[in-house]
């Protein structure tokens, strides 16, 4: 080994150890046996089965994950599609689409979550205020709802961008020579063309779950009275004494949120080696050798 690397290794280690020692630890005192965080009495899994029974935290959990699975499919679909108008635009045009795609995801999170709760306050008085919702006795306010329109929000431009590289690598002539064959527009969209970015597809929808069931800040500002995520419950819970039972709820998170990113880096991963296949196979005119 070159001592010239040797300093570089080092600091590897320690950024790694800075950023992941915290968790480590977390992980390590979900199976204490006592209520410690400092001390160590033994191993055991009484803080799941009490998180288990814990009626409050699982249904944080199960709205959290119906919201996440909601909004992933949703923010999918509309990413998919615009991700397809954006490519259709001349070059100037897709650019001011796509930097203000962009917005959303350099955007501060509580910028987000505060704008999105003043416009939602707005369009409610607004519409409880309007002779449709007197005459129906109509009446709307925060919920599952309004948070799920924010989370919809900020998962679509992920979901763009993860679709837009798999359009760029497509022959620009494909789909016509599809309809040429015969192919209606719909039949040659589903035959040919989402085949070849259905990978980025479901990169998308992935990131798209990841990035919701995560979520904090906006979420926090949009829910409502009466509807809690998991991440608001758990902040809920650190105001009072912390109790082992959080060690083990971010510990399933933790793995849960580590499993899906493992799968879109493994899938990036196997479709990078794929495009490099189909390169070496071809010649440098661009024929099958």
């Amino acid at each position: 080994m070159s001592r010239r690397r040797i300093p570089s290794r080092v600091f590897s280690v320690l950024v790694y150890l800075f950023l992941y020692a915290p968790i480590i630890l977390l992980i390590v005192f979900s199976f204490n046996a006592g209520r410690s965080n400092r001390v160590w009495e033994g191993f055991s899994l009484q803080w799941y089965q009490e998180l288990l029974s814990n009626a409050r935290l699982l249904g944080s959990l199960r709205t959290t994950l119906i919201l996440s699975a909601a909004a992933a499919l949703v923010s999918t679909v509309l990413g998919t599609a615009a991700a397809i108008g954006f490519y259709s635009m001349r070059r100037r045009t897709r650019s001011v689409c796509l930097a203000v795609n962009n917005i959303p995801l350099t955007n501060a999170d509580i910028i987000t979550g505060v704008s999105m709760m003043l416009l939602f306050v707005f369009a409610i008085d607004l519409f409880n205020g309007s002779p449709i919702a007197a005459l129906f006795g109509l009446r709307w306010k925060m919920g599952f709802g309004t948070l799920l329109i924010a989370h919809i929000t900020f998962d679509a431009p992920y979901v763009i961008l993860s679709v837009m590289p798999r359009l760029r690598g497509l022959d620009p002539n494909i789909y016509e020579a599809a309809q040429d064959l015969g192919a209606s527009g719909w039949y040659a969209f589903r035959r040919v063309i989402l085949p070849e970015i259905m990978p980025g597809v479901l990169n998308g929808l992935i990131i798209a779950f990841t990035m919701s069931i995560d979520d904090f800040v906006i979420s926090y500002f949009t829910k409502g009275s009466g509807v809690t995520t998991l991440a608001v419950e758990i902040y809920t819970m650190v105001k009072k004494p912390v109790t082992p039972e959080i060690n083990a709820l971010s510990t399933l998170m933790f793995l849960c949120v580590f499993v899906l990113l493992l799968v879109v880096n493994l899938r990036q991963a196997r479709q990078e080696s794929a495009l490099a296949k189909q390169k070496a196979v071809l010649t440098p005119d661009g024929k099958a050798a």
